[in-house]
Order: C-alpha cells, then sequence, then structure tokens
C-alpha cells in the first residue's frame, strides 16, 4: 500500500449508507480499548478510596465547563494572589450541549457531559477512520482508530472534556474537506470554532485548499465560497461576544486567557520548564523524557509532509501542534492539546496495517493495556487540568 498526494478533493468510497457498516470494526475495537480503560480506573479508583465518577465528570475543566451550563458566563473564581480566573476562558458548545441533554432527560449536568463526551469520541473515531480509510485503505483506517484510543493521555476521550468533541467535528470537517464537500465541511468548522480555540486549525485547513483549488482551477463554486464564509463565523462570534462583554473589544478573549496564565511565546516558558528538570538528577529523567516526546511529535510530522499527507490535514495538524508545544501555561496539559492532532498517528497506522492482522492485533492490544494502566494512574493522581 503507497502513500498518495492528495491536494485536491476526491470521491468518498461507496455511499453514506454503508459508511456505518464499514467503520463497525473501528468503532467496536475503538469501544472495546475504552471500556477496558474505563474499567481498570473503576478498579484503581476503589482501591484508592476514589470516586471513579467524580474523576471523570467533576474535576479540572469538566467543573468549569458543567458551571457554565449551569449558571451561564460571568462566574469566576479570584485566587490569593489577586489572578483572576473567568468561566470565559471555556468555549460555549459543550456546555450548551450539557444544557440540551439534561434538559431532555434526568441527567444532571455532569452526567449530560459524559454522555456528549462519550458519543463525540465515537464520533471523532468514525471521522478518524473515514479520513484515513480514504487516504490509505481500511486496515489502515481501523488502525488509526486504535492507536487514537490508545495514547497514554486516551483516558481524556471518557471525559467531559470538550477533546472528543472538538476532534470528532474537526475529522469530520477535514472528510468533508477532502470529499468536496464544502457547505458541511464549513458548518463542521464553525462548530469546532465554538468548541476550542484551536478550532482556527479546522479553518485554516479549510481556508488553505480552497485556496489551492482555486489558484489551480482558475474559480470558485459557490458552495466553496458558502464553506469558506460559514467556516470562521463560530470562534469569531464567540470571541467577539467576549470583547464585547468584558470591554476589551478584538482582545478581550486574549485578556481573558492571559488571566489564566495561558498565552503564545513560541514555546519559550515551555524550554524553561524542560530546562528547569536537569537541575538535579531525578527529575532530569523526566525532562530526557519530555524532549523524547517533543522530538517524536516533530518527527511524526516531518514524517507526515514527506508521505504527502494532504494539505488540509497538514495545515490543521501543524497548527494544533505549534499551538499545543509553543503556548505558555500549565504545561501537563500539553499531551492533552495534542489529542487532536490524529494526522501524526496516519504513518503509524499504515505500518501496522502491512503487519500480519495478528501481530498488529497483540502490538495494539498491549499498548491498550499499557494505556489503560497509565490512564488510571495518571486520573489517580495528578490528572489532566
Amino acid at each position: 500500500m503507497t502513500e498518495v498526494d492528495l491536494q485536491e478533493p476526491r470521491r468518498a468510497p461507496a455511499r453514506a449508507a454503508g459508511a456505518l457498516r464499514r467503520a463497525a470494526p473501528a468503532l467496536l475495537a475503538y469501544a472495546g480499548v475504552r471500556a477496558l480503560g474505563l474499567l481498570l480506573l473503576a478498579v484503581w479508583s476503589a482501591a484508592e478510596g476514589k470516586s471513579p465518577h467524580t474523576l471523570l465528570t467533576a474535576r479540572w475543566d469538566s467543573l468549569w465547563y458543567t458551571r457554565v451550563a449551569d449558571f451561564g458566563y460571568g462566574w469566576e473564581v479570584r485566587l490569593p494572589d489577586g489572578t483572576v480566573h473567568s468561566n470565559l476562558a471555556f468555549f460555549p458548545l459543550l456546555p450548551w450541549l450539557e444544557r440540551l441533554v439534561s434538559a431532555v432527560s434526568p441527567l444532571s449536568y455532569a452526567d449530560a457531559g459524559l454522555v456528549v463526551s462519550w458519543l463525540a469520541s465515537l464520533c471523532a473515531a468514525w471521522g478518524i477512520f473515514l479520513v484515513a480509510e480514504l487516504l490509505y485503505g481500511r486496515r489502515a483506517g481501523v488502525c488509526a482508530v486504535v492507536l487514537w484510543a490508545v495514547l497514554p493521555v486516551g483516558i481524556v476521550q471518557s471525559m467531559a472534556y470538550s477533546e472528543s468533541l472538538f476532534t470528532a467535528l474537526a475529522a469530520w470537517s477535514l472528510y468533508a474537506v477532502l470529499t468536496g464537500r464544502w457547505v458541511s465541511a464549513g458548518l463542521l468548522a464553525s462548530l469546532a470554532g465554538l468548541t476550542r480555540p484551536v478550532g482556527a486549525a479546522v479553518v485554516a485547513a479549510l481556508w488553505a485548499t480552497a485556496a489551492v483549488q482555486v489558484v489551480r482551477e482558475k474559480r470558485i463554486s459557490c458552495h466553496m465560497a458558502v464553506g469558506v464564509l460559514l467556516a470562521p463565523l463560530g470562534a469569531a462570534a464567540y470571541v467577539f461576544w467576549v470583547g464585547h462583554r468584558t470591554g476589551g473589544g478584538l482582545f478581550g478573549y486574549l485578556d481573558i486567557q492571559g488571566q489564566w496564565g495561558n498565552g503564545f511565546d513560541g514555546g519559550l516558558a515551555f524550554a524553561r520548564f524542560v530546562g528547569d528538570k536537569f537541575t538535579s538528577f531525578p527529575s532530569a529523567l523526566a525532562g530526557l523524557g519530555l524532549i523524547v516526546g517533543v522530538a517524536l511529535v516533530i518527527w511524526l510530522y516531518v514524517l507526515c509532509v514527506r508521505r504527502g499527507q494532504p494539505l488540509a490535514l497538514l495545515v490543521y495538524c501543524g497548527i494544533v501542534v505549534a499551538l499545543a508545544l509553543c503556548a505558555s501555561g500549565y504545561f501537563g496539559s500539553k499531551p492533552r492539546l495534542l489529542l487532536p492532532a490524529f494526522p501524526l498517528l496516519l504513518p503509524v497506522a499504515v505500518a501496522l496495517a502491512r503487519l500480519r492482522t495478528s501481530r498488529s492485533a497483540a502490538v495494539l492490544g498491549g499498548v491498550a493495556v499499557a494505556s489503560a494502566v497509565y490512564g488510571a494512574f495518571w486520573l489517580n493522581g495528578s490528572g489532566p487540568p
């Protein structure tokens, strides 16, 4: 199986009616991996005297999202040093969905967030499968989905966080771009922009692909124009609304993020954080691990470029990686912020697809167990901020 350079949209295989049937093995494998992670989390949490339900729904960002759903925007925490953490930092689509699910069911906002995340993670797995299948075939699609499931921080996919929802919208938007469905791509990109700040990566991917196609064909279709115009509306609407509400204008949202200690400094703060690890021997091992991890991410991206991934995937993934690695803020969040960068997994998925089924299953099964152990350990320890 060879990689191909797909800068232009191509026809999707078969009709939508068979899409779920083709993806069924990948989705079943994904659900199995996530079920293993949740089972081990339950056992580990019981041994620690903690509630796995609380870990999944009512800590860190998940708690902020449920507070937005419950109280709306304007809720904030003032720290002893005078710093203000406002819930305006959190984009609204997940809290809106929590309210919707809670309104039509007996679920609390927290449990509604968990349901949304679980369903969104399956949709994300389906979208990743479709992208990988379109480019490299069905076996690679299944491997790509399982690889995304077994990431060390894959447990976040099963939490009431926005990563699963965003990845689902991004993957399906990119698939729509690759298959020339411009209006759908624009609508999904707009919704991704209402989910996380990195929604800008989906918009940039759509715009870049459209620009290349317009230059090559010397024309722009009506559907493409509509998709291009729709794509940024979600993110722009929320950012402008925050600026109006805070009186900060165009920079209002950046001011909110700045209060949280978040910003883009080209990776200087992260580099200093890694460098500080080498001041003592035990922490030096962690510093070395961080360097290896960053090098691996960069190497995978270079491999994606060399293997001729479509422009849409390269632009999207490049921006996701750049924002994750080059932003200041809490550095423990960086592995979680890289979760949506699924195109990085495609070269590995292609390599696994070339192996015998038994061998690739053994590799992925072993990694799944390791991921489940790490996820249970992580959530019962420092966990994702």
